[in-house]
């Protein structure tokens, strides 16, 4: 399947002609093709989003408003091929890509509902007869560059809000997922953005570096969110910084998942298994780390290593919970972490072996801050139980770590899970529920190197606006 640019409402190819190959990390195959980009791509698309924005951030939000619900509508009708990108391209499961789907759809129709949602305010001010306005407008054009593990969900993410709030924007595809990341944009468009609002480019895995540079730095562009590694987001955020860009981060993740001394252990074996291992593993607040209280640790450790045992792992196309890893250098990794866990004293209580690109639900018992699963973000199914004592020592574990994106606490008296939620150092926090969860309304993001920023809800918006200060003044006196 041929991938190409969108840019100024149009199909076109990269001026060098140049393409690259994106494999089914399952099968060998081809799954894409797509166009590489080079500067003058990126000079392009700028120019085509700026010349956009002049008449698009004009539009009422009535207007707006109608083409996101449009694209929401068109996206839900497109599953079956989103779905079939996404397991070709990533490895991922049918259930996973619907699910991409039906989130992204809410993600647009939420961005619908925030239209009439760009207030500003009235301010009071010493001088008599004056009229002074907090108003709030769109900033031009906005870089959205989403990852490839849940495509679907954070390529919409990168880019709805921002049309919503009326600027234009462009895609920067992850160069594991192309098709999918086109998609988005061809859906846009489909459903009726103007010539230029919604453009799309693609970069070889090579020229990333390049290409995002030159996005970054493009005069065009006023803002540039990221969803993707710590590592690349530190990158981006200092490129943004010398050119006086604000950048929006949502970075790596090594989720805590408490579970106290009188947790329902059954209920916290049920979210633990779907936080660790749903995608694999593959996803940002993914649960990453168990931190169980002695008292309980046996028991809950037998229990999540037989849910674990019941989880199949095999080829997406078949009836399995757990498919692919977006490629094979990924599943030696979970190898990697496995063989330092158990050399330095960690106990394999599920899992641990595999087949190509397809690892098994793994679950590590007995691990200390001096194997690597302990620090390491392993963005995979290898899942470490660090056993602790009382509630103090769950939460200095927990907080021990660079990350804070997501975290949960099991425990039947919300009154103490509620308090200690507090102590932990993260942006989400869910009290009896997994570190996976997700709602197009909710302020989501993280705090230290798991960035800055908030997508979701009104908490958006101030990402993607200016705040100005507007006056009306009529005739007074001056000193001179």
């Amino acid at each position: 399947m041929d991938i190409r640019f969108i840019i100024d409402g149009a199909q076109v190819d990269a001026e060098s002609g140049a393409k690259f190959d994106r494999t089914d990390p399952v099968t060998g195959k081809v799954a894409t093709r797509a166009a590489a980009a080079g500067p003058e791509d990126v000079a392009k698309a700028a120019t085509a989003a700026e010349k956009a924005f002049a008449s698009w951030s004009e539009t009422g939000p009535g207007l707006r408003r109608a083409l996101l619900l449009k694209a929401a509508d068109l996206m839900e009708s497109r599953t079956a091929e989103f779905t079939r990108l996404m397991l070709e391209e990533t490895g991922a499961t049918a259930p996973w890509a619907g699910f991409n789907v039906h989130l992204a759809a809410g993600i647009l129709r939420e961005a619908a509902a925030l239209t009439t949602q760009i207030t500003g305010a009235i301010i009071p001010s010493d001088k008599p007869g004056i009229l002074a306005m907090a108003v709030r407008q769109p900033v031009g054009v906005v870089l959205g560059i989403a990852p490839w593990n849940a495509p679907v969900i954070l390529g919409t993410r990168a880019v709805a809000a921002a049309l919503a709030c009326g600027n234009t924007v462009i895609l920067r595809s992850s160069e594991a997922c192309p098709g999918t990341h086109h998609l988005i944009g061809q859906t846009l468009n489909d459903a009726g953005f103007p010539p230029g609002v919604v453009n799309v480019i693609s970069n070889a895995p090579a020229d990333a570096p390049a290409i995002v540079e030159a996005l970054i730095t493009h005069p065009a562009v006023r803002r540039i969110n990221f969803t993707g590694s710590t590592r690349v987001g530190r990158i981006i955020a200092r490129l943004a910084a010398e050119h006086l860009k604000p950048v929006l981060l949502e970075l790596g993740g090594k989720a805590p998942f408490l579970v106290l001394d009188d947790a329902d252990l059954d209920q916290a074996v049920d979210a633990a298994a779907f936080g660790a291992f749903l995608n694999q593993g593959q996803i940002c607040m993914s649960t990453e780390r168990f931190i169980v209280d002695d008292q309980v640790a046996d028991a809950f450790v037998e229990k999540l290593a037989a849910k674990a045992c019941r989880l199949p792992a095999g080829d997406p196309r078949g009836h399995v919970v757990l498919g692919s890893l977006i490629d094979l250098a990924a599943a030696e990794k979970m190898d990697a972490l496995i063989s330092d866990a158990v050399a330095k004293g960690a106990v394999v209580v599920s899992g641990g072996k595999r087949t190509g690109s397809i690892v098994e639900a793994t679950v590590l018992d007995r691990v200390t801050p001096s194997m690597r699963i302990y620090a390491e973000e392993s963005f995979g199914p290898v899942k470490p139980v660090v056993r602790v004592r009382g509630v103090d020592e769950a939460v200095r574990v927990a907080n021990d770590t660079e990350y804070g994106l997501s975290a949960a606490i099991f425990g039947r008296d919300v009154k103490r899970a509620l308090a200690l939620s507090r102590r932990l150092a993260t942006g989400i926090c869910h009290i009896n529920g997994p570190t996976v969860a997700d709602e197009a309304q909710m302020p989501f993001g993280g705090v230290k190197a798991s960035g800055y920023g908030r997508f979701g809800g009104k908490a958006v918006i101030d990402q993607f606006t200016e705040l100005r200060w507007v006056t009306i003044e009529g005739p007074q006196a001056y000193p001179f």
